[in-house]
């Protein structure tokens, strides 16, 4: 790609995240392109659907969860870095109003833009779900597709102005369901310590 065209793709791409973020991901393309100063055309030309557009936008960020996820198998014991991706994981879901919905929908359509991305992100928490699993510190009947699926859901109460304020407490009791022992204690204590910071 030339320099000039990839310039504008980036130009284009921060627009698009400064939008979504204000206005979540149901903001019209043709509002992107107004705000990126450039013609509808062009931005489709680049990002001809919306998830597309999402794909390119997110992969970055998904490409960060994943290697956090490697970072945390390495260092951290193994509730405490499914705790500690989880967490992260669900604080970046709620950086883009809407993009939960898209996720969760796109993981189960092979034809979506979005699912190698979403299919790469959930991998990585299963493995690191199987790995506290196997250490006796989180519950065994559950697998890579219901920690995704938990995501999506703590990810909504962020996105719900009525309910947002109760999504640090909700995490914590959530957390603490997955993982056992002291590691599942813990994780209820700092989504306490959250909700009241």
């Amino acid at each position: 790609m030339r320099a000039d065209a990839r310039k504008n793709r980036d130009q284009l791409l921060a627009t698009a995240g400064t939008a979504i973020a204000e206005q979540g991901v149901d903001v019209s393309m043709r509002d992107i392109a107004r705000r990126a100063d450039v013609g509808l055309a062009t931005l489709l030309r680049h990002f001809p659907t919306r998830e597309a557009l999402l794909d390119a936008l997110l992969r970055t960020s998904f490409g960060e969860l994943t290697a956090k996820a490697d970072t945390l198998e390495a260092s951290s014991s193994p509730g405490d870095a499914l705790a500690s991706w989880l967490h992260d994981c669900v604080a970046w879901t709620t950086e883009y109003r809407g993009a939960v919905a898209l996720m969760a929908a796109a993981i189960e359509d092979t034809e979506s833009a979005l699912h190698a991305s979403c299919v790469t992100l959930r991998a990585a928490g299963a493995r690191l779900l199987t790995r506290a699993q196997d250490a006796g510190a989180a519950r065994t009947d559950m697998d890579g597709a219901d920690l995704f699926a938990l995501v999506a859901a703590l990810a909504w109460l962020g996105d719900q102005p009525s309910l947002a304020p109760r999504a640090d407490r909700l995490f914590g009791v959530v957390a603490g369901a997955i993982l056992t022992g002291a590691a599942g204690g813990d994780a209820v204590g700092e989504g306490r310590s959250r909700a009241r910071g």
